[in-house]
This record gives structure tokens, sequence and C-alpha cells, in this order.
């Protein structure tokens, strides 16, 4: 699982916390606060890294499929780290005219680059 990444109770409770007035979000707040504070410790479970899914890479492939494919590949990669380098690479193809070979080959590089830096984190928590 990714350590980083935000579960749909902790989504529900900041769209909730967001609804509130700044006097309710105190109370919420202050409760969450309690309940944490007389909660049991529980131990700490061995964070896992998940393995990829690979699909195989379509003969004639778009940029955009290539992403879409790759992002469903490696679910557990944060999509805002990889925004940055996947729009660049994205322009590079649009704006610059180079190959979708070429980018979707780097952009393969780039998913596979950043798995080993997931593993690499997951492994530095045990």
């Amino acid at each position: 699982m990714n350590p980083n990444a935000i579960s749909a109770d902790e989504r529900r409770l900041l769209k909730r916390l967001r609804a509130l007035g700044s006097a309710e979000r105190e109370t919420l707040l202050a409760f969450a606060d309690f309940l944490v504070e007389r909660a049991e410790p529980r131990p700490r479970e061995p964070a896992v890294a998940r393995e990829p899914r690979p699909s195989p890479r379509p003969e004639q492939e778009s940029v955009v499929g290539a992403i879409k494919r790759l992002s469903h590949s490696y679910d557990m990669l944060e999509r805002d780290v990889l925004l940055h380098e996947i729009s660049a690479l994205m322009s590079a193809h649009v704006l610059q005219g180079r190959s979708a070979t070429e980018v979707i080959d780097e952009l393969e590089a780039l998913f596979k680059r950043h798995y080993r830096d997931y593993r690499a984190r997951i492994a530095a928590q045990d």
C-alpha cells in the first residue's frame, strides 16, 4: 500500500472538515485528539511493497494510452509525484514533435524508476 495515499475515510473526513465553520472545526479536532489519546496503541504492521501489474505494450500505442496503461500497472505510485515529469514528456511529444515511441520508452523508464524509489522507501520503513 502506498504510505502517502489518502484513504476513502481520510477523503471523507477532509470533505466534512472543509464543510464546517471554524468553531465546529475546532470541536471536531478536539474530539479527534481525544479519540487518539484514549486509543490503545496498535502494533505497526510491516509495510509490504505492492508489485506492479504490467500489461503488454500494444504495437500501436498513443502517449495518452501509454500513460493510462502505466498508471494502471503502477497504481501504487503517487500521481502527484509523477505529474511534472509526465507533463514534460507529453509536452515534448505534442509541442516539440518527439516521436510517440521515444516518449513511451521514457515513460516506461520513468515509472520503473519511481517504482524502484517506492520499493526503497518501503524497505527503509522496516
